[in-house]
């Protein structure tokens, strides 16, 4: 008796840490992203904050220097529209790092960083490919690659 009574907690206590370090690794990396419409009017709360923002780089706004550290970019992040039409809130962001290989302007960003100043200091950007899908017009056929 005494022996599967030790045996008994010791696996609840294997089945508990397991159970609590999968807990702590889900928590810890899933971060939650506001859009950029709902992070404007939150944006003076956030100052000196990490936050995690989804948003569109807003034409025109994208500058590039390469330099030892990596790429320096600053972008403008605005809301998600339709169409190329500049927007008419954003929030600046500076970047320095490898930038991936889908960015550009007019591109669905995610930026992680901290807020302070008005500006975003990204610490990370990342890219999103595009998600248009557009049927085939009855009557058209594809074109051929």
């Amino acid at each position: 008796m005494k022996r599967n009574y030790k045996f008994g907690i010791g696996a609840i206590l294997l089945v508990s840490s397991i159970g609590y370090l999968m807990y702590a690794g889900v928590e810890q990396s899933s971060a939650y992203y506001f859009t950029i419409e709902e992070f404007l009017p939150r944006r003076d709360a956030m100052v000196g904050q990490g936050v995690r923002i989804a948003g569109r780089v807003a034409p025109g706004s994208l500058t590039k220097n390469t330099s030892a550290k990596g790429t320096e970019m600053t972008f403008r992040v605005g809301e998600f529209t339709d169409d190329d039409a500049a927007a008419t809130d954003t929030v600046a962001v500076e970047y320095t790092g490898v930038v991936p290989d889908m960015f550009a302007e007019g591109r669905d960003v995610i930026i992680e960083g901290t807020y302070a100043g008005g500006i975003i200091q990204a610490k990370s950007v990342m890219t999103s490919c595009p998600s248009k899908y557009e049927p085939e017009v009855e009557g058209q056929q594809a074109a051929a690659y």
